[in-house]
């Protein structure tokens, strides 16, 4: 019997991805953990392996193509002894597929955490009003619609969900979305519940266009990154009431003791330094023991209660192309600085070419965006839910000080401590922000 190959879930949250790339082709047979494909997330490049033995009968999805959903028949595989022809002109079904049949990413995911001794008496949470169901061609919510459509539509700045399809079954087409570019064809959009708080209009893609003069610009259509963090960023800033507290902190001793650490760091066979720590890893682990200090910040917001962690789970922001991507250094409170230094620039050129696993990036219990190399004094970051901080550490300057009613000269660096409101309280942040501060300018302190 033809065995369906599927669109794998690479990671919880994953709904769709895009298949980068085929490394088999129709007619090649495979093994148990041959590599066989690689799928693009909105974060990463992973690569697929192959579950069962045969041979690759049919490609039902050509490489290249995105936005494909999760469980969806992308091949199918004839078992050993099966006719490759038969299996290839049958009709895939994914009902059909068993289990066992949908791969898994090459990487083996991360040990599952030790069960907690008790659960917590929480209640479960209420139901919330379910949203309004987006508009669709199809069961299940879906829109059908043409490879060549979805292409024209992405080009064009369209929702395809937004077009009327005059396809079989309603099915949108290259017509369809031709017709859409000129306002023609257009679905109106649904009507939001009337529970729903009201929400200030936001102007049309057209509307917007209309305000430049034609052909004064380009239009780059929005990769899933981008709008992953856009729809993230958004919710965050709506759902979640922010708050922000600025320090300034004397990075004197900070910085000598950097010169001193890397001046002494041990060398390998080419003589080159075996780690060179960052004042970006003074950061980190100076937030990572003011968490474990003041435990009360180191929690997640839930409507059932308050999930308060046992370790440092710190997330660094990483600009990457298109984007930024936050790698966690896990039990920060519990690592060196040349340890936390080695692993941030491991996350770091793995988060370029896009090849963190989700485990690398997903949870954590706070996150540091450090824009100080760019020269940004201060700034305000936005929560990445489940945390409930964020640090925004700007540039470390010389500035005049008054110390003894003399001026002097020092190092300083301010940072921003944004929290969720709902779960830290303004005196709790300010002790945690305070207790960052003291690490950060006394840092022989991080190692007691």
């Amino acid at each position: 019997m033809p065995i369906n190959i599927l669109m794998p879930a690479l990671s919880p949250t994953m709904e769709k991805g895009n298949l980068a790339k085929w490394l088999k082709k129709e007619g090649d047979k495979v093994k148990s953990g041959d590599v066989i494909a690689e799928i693009e997330t909105d974060k990463a490049t992973m690569e697929v392996e192959a579950i069962d033995e045969g041979t690759i009968a049919k490609i039902l999805v050509p490489e290249g193509t995105q936005d494909v959903p999760v469980n969806d028949v992308i091949a199918v595989l004839a078992g050993e002894g099966e006719d490759v022809k038969a299996a290839g002109s049958a009709k895939p079904s994914a009902s059909a597929a068993p289990p066992k049949a949908a791969e898994a990413p090459a990487a083996a995911p991360a040990p599952a955490p030790a069960a907690p001794k008790a659960a917590p008496p929480f209640a479960a949470p209420a139901p919330q009003a379910a949203a309004p169901a987006a508009q669709s061609n199809g069961h299940g919510g879906r829109v059908f619609s043409s490879p060549l459509a979805r292409r024209l539509a992405k080009d064009a700045g369209i929702d395809v969900s937004m077009i009327s399809g005059t396809g079989p079954h309603g099915r949108v087409v290259a017509r369809d979305v031709e017709q859409a570019k000129s306002g023609k064809g257009l679905k109106a959009p649904a009507a939001a519940p009337s529970s729903a708080p009201a929400i200030a209009p936001t102007m049309s893609d057209k509307q917007i266009l209309s305000l430049f003069e034609p052909g004064s610009y380009d239009i780059v259509p929005h990769d899933g990154m981008r709008r992953t963090i856009a729809q993230r960023l958004t919710a965050s800033i709506q759902n979640v009431p922010h708050f922000y507290l600025t320090i300034d902190c004397d990075i004197g001793k900070l910085l000598v003791a950097r010169e001193e650490i890397n001046a002494a760091a041990p060398k390998d066979k080419e003589k080159r330094p075996l780690y060179k720590i960052s004042v970006n890893d003074f950061v980190i682990k100076a937030m990572a023991v003011a968490l474990q200090k003041i435990p009360n910040c180191n929690v997640s917001w839930t409507e059932s209660g308050m999930v308060k962690h046992h370790h440092s789970d710190v997330g660094v922001a990483v600009a990457m192309p298109g984007g930024l991507i936050t790698p966690i250094i896990r039990k920060a409170e519990t690592k060196t600085l040349s340890t936390i230094s080695n692993e941030m620039k491991d996350f770091a050129a793995r988060a370029r070419s896009r090849k963190l696993k989700p485990e690398e990036y997903q949870g954590g219990t706070t996150a540091v965006s450090n824009l100080g190399m760019y020269g940004i004094s201060h700034f305000t970051a936005v929560i990445n839910p489940p945390h409930a901080t964020i640090l925004a550490v700007g540039t470390s300057e010389e500035r005049p000080v008054v110390r003894g009613g003399k001026i002097e000269i020092a190092n300083m660096m301010s940072v921003t401590l944004s929290c969720d409101h709902r779960a830290i309280d303004g005196a709790l942040g300010a002790e945690l922000i305070g207790a960052f501060k003291q690490l950060i300018e006394n840092p022989v302190m991080m190692m007691v």
